[in-house]
């Protein structure tokens, strides 16, 4: 009898024994980690930046070397993601190297603030960070603060709603560009190119606002994920030796997970309510 229960709280104890993985309520944050490892893997491949979303000078000094720093540094982040025992470091290097990231698209902002196209380049980033931003406040333990906690997720929560509007209304600056990748087996192109951008402009306010925000946050998600499905998952298979739909892939992905993850941080409230 006794033996019998000792194999039974050994038992217990292996089932309920914490796993080395992480186990974040929040869906997203594994799909996030493989979005950093795949432009990682992405950048040690070619030995370069990420194109357009992450500018820099052909001149800078070093720039090949940083080029796989910077590589590097987003594999190896993404992997830490996933595990209990780096997480805290991950997240708090990783959203330091967004807020770096980002910082390389602010100039433009300054130089050419009548562009749209300035804003929506911006507004990509500025939703990437807003998913460091979300697993640093969440995952981060680095004290009390505005950045941090609830208040944390909810400032990274208005940042990537804020940041939706000028990518939705991308859409209706730039019709013939956004027409041109939607998939040319779809009826009226133009029309799903300015659907699309009113859905990501209603989004941003809706979560912004508060009107519907699980709703508008997956709605979001769903949005980016089909383009990236319809978009750049053919681009890939039709071209899989160029560098530009890898990339989009691989930033489309982590803006969707992040839009995900949005929904996900909205699901008690309703429910409790």
């Amino acid at each position: 009898m006794t033996a019998n229960i000792q194999t039974q709280k050994q038992s217990v104890l292996e089932f309920t024994r914490p796993s080395m993985l992480v186990r974040e309520p929040q869906p997203g944050i594994t799909l996030f980690a493989i979005g950093m490892i795949g432009l990682g893997v992405l950048g040690l491949v070619v030995g370069d930046f990420a194109m357009q979303w992450q500018p820099v000078a052909p001149w800078f000094p070093a720039r090949t070397l940083l080029a796989y720093l910077a590589a590097m540094l987003s594999l190896v982040c993404g992997v830490g993601l996933l595990f209990r025992a780096t997480v805290k470091l991950s997240v708090r290097v990783l959203f330091a190297y967004s807020i770096a990231w980002a910082l390389l698209k602010a100039p433009a902002l300054v130089v050419a603030p009548k562009i749209e196209g300035v804003w929506l380049a911006f507004g990509e980033i500025a939703v990437l960070m807003a998913g460091a931003w979300t697993l640093f406040a969440r995952l981060g333990d680095a004290g009390e603060s505005w950045a941090t906690g609830d208040r944390g997720v909810r400032w990274a929560r208005y940042w990537f709603a804020a940041w939706l509007i000028p990518i939705g209304i991308s859409h209706f600056v730039y019709p013939h560009e956004t027409a041109q990748l939607v998939p040319a087996w779809l009826p009226d192109r133009p029309f799903w190119g300015y659907l699309t951008g009113a859905g990501q402009f209603a989004s941003g306010l809706g979560v912004l606002a508060g009107v519907l925000p699980r709703v508008a946050a997956w709605c979001e998600a769903g949005q980016i994920t089909l383009f990236t499905l319809l978009v750049w998952v053919p681009a890939v298979f039709a071209a899989p030796q160029t560098r530009l739909p890898w990339t989009a892939f691989w930033i489309s992905w982590a803006i969707g997970r992040r839009s995900m993850g949005c929904g996900a941080e909205h699901r008690a409230p309703l429910e409790g309510g």
